[in-house]
């Protein structure tokens, strides 16, 4: 019989049917899965031990468990639903091999479908820390993941060079470009490629997922004039910090102590042809001699005052802790991922993204709901939580927290 407060199943439904997490089940539904899925022809036979639902849910799990091995990450998407009756024949967790294959059946489409519909900016004009005037506050960034050392993953993904012995470093390494939401660390945006393809070369890719009312954060790194100029197109605002050797001639002073230069493209030997106006901040930080200087699309000074952007720069380290999140409390300090292939890696790397999304979501509404700046939700604290939730009485509904309980930092 099933325990009180619990629904029987349908007859006949499978067990693996219901494979889901409550958190993950209500940021993803399962209407939702099954349309990538069908929308990427993954759609498989619902006679398998491992329906295509069943693994997208799985690979969400396998992120959100990273260190468990892979029937254990079954047996705690299963745990305690044996008591019911009406599953049609019997249950048994799936061996590595078994699961292993339907990762590959999967493939990463309808991982990248799921993050592609769902993932967005959570932040509302009311969320605390969010905005800077009518601007929502984003930031780009990319970093890596090491990868087992497979003949593939080194084929397709490459790896750094290292200044011990033979120069060649330990993993392969993929590398990621990301935007996130400043206030709320939710990634939004993100694509993956070998490690030679240069981050800005993948934030490209990223631009679509811009608009009107975003100022779009990014450091030295970053700036290059075709890229400032297709990143102004998507009509985002831009503060972006440029390196000190770059030539900024001073076209007009401005009140608050900034200025209007222009930029030029590389190519545009003689600067003269095509320029883009800037508008130029230089300051510097208490106690430091380094002098800072970004350039925003922020042309008048009394829309955003110089002293304000210099403020709000500071802003783009958000997206850094977004990542050290992702990387080294979701997953684990000095972390490889566990495909072994390249279509695997780039499924594994989206399963982390969503992840990430679906607890920043669960942070975000619950620092709403106590009028608090989601920085003051723990992550580490929370993402306990949610695994936690894994249990007979919780998995199979959507996770609720009371947000006056929110856990908070320290």
């Amino acid at each position: 019989m099933p325990r009180a407060g619990q629904v029987k199943p349908p007859l006949g439904e499978r067990l693996s049917d219901r494979i889901a997490i409550g958190l993950l089940t209500s940021t993803f539904p399962p209407e939702l899965v099954d349309r990538v899925v069908a929308e990427a022809g993954r759609t498989q036979q619902r006679s398998r031990l491992l329906p295509a639902r069943a693994v997208v849910y799985y690979v969400l799990a396998m992120c959100l468990f990273f260190g468990q091995g892979y029937e254990e990450v079954a047996r705690l998407l299963t745990e305690g639903l044996g008591w019911a009756r009406g599953w049609r024949g019997s249950w048994q967790v799936p061996t590595t091999a078994a699961i292993t294959r339907a990762r590959v059946r999967l493939g990463p489409e309808p991982i990248k479908a799921l993050f592609a519909s769902v993932c967005r900016p959570v932040a509302t004009p009311a969320t605390v820390g969010a905005f800077y005037r009518e601007w929502r506050l984003v930031a780009v960034d990319g970093t890596t993941f090491d990868l087992p050392d497979t003949v593939s993953n080194v084929d397709f993904f490459g790896r750094p060079g290292s200044g011990r012995g033979n120069g060649r470093s330990a993993y392969p390494q993929a590398r990621v470009a990301a935007i996130a939401e400043c206030g709320t660390h939710a990634i939004f945006a993100a694509t993956t490629g070998p490690l030679s393809t240069h981050e800005t070369v993948l934030a490209q890719q990223l631009f679509g997922a811009l608009g009107p009312g975003m100022l779009l954060l990014a450091d030295r790194g970053f700036l290059g004039f075709d890229l400032w100029r297709e990143a102004a197109a998507t009509g985002a605002d831009l503060l972006w910090r440029v390196k000190s050797v770059a030539v900024l001639p001073v076209i007009e002073q401005l009140h608050d102590g900034s200025y209007l230069s222009h930029i030029f493209a590389a190519r545009d030997k003689n600067r003269h042809a095509d320029p883009i106006t800037v508008r130029v901040v230089e300051y510097t930080m208490p106690g430091q001699a380094t002098v800072y200087r970004l350039i925003t699309t922020i042309l008048d000074p009394d829309a955003a005052p110089a002293l304000d952007l210099a403020a709000l720069y500071a802003q783009r380290w958000e997206i850094e802790t977004s990542l050290d999140e992702l990387k080294t409390h979701q997953g684990q300090p000095d972390m490889v991922l566990r495909s072994q292939t390249p279509t695997g890696v780039e499924q594994e790397i989206y399963g982390f993204l969503l992840v990430h999304y679906a607890v920043r979501t669960l942070m975000h509404h619950a620092a709403a709901g106590a009028d608090i700046d989601p920085d003051r939700v723990s992550f580490t604290r929370t993402l306990r939580l949610v695994r936690r939730q894994v249990t007979a009485q919780a998995a199979f509904s959507p996770l609720t927290t009371d947000p006056g309980t929110a856990p908070r930092r320290p």
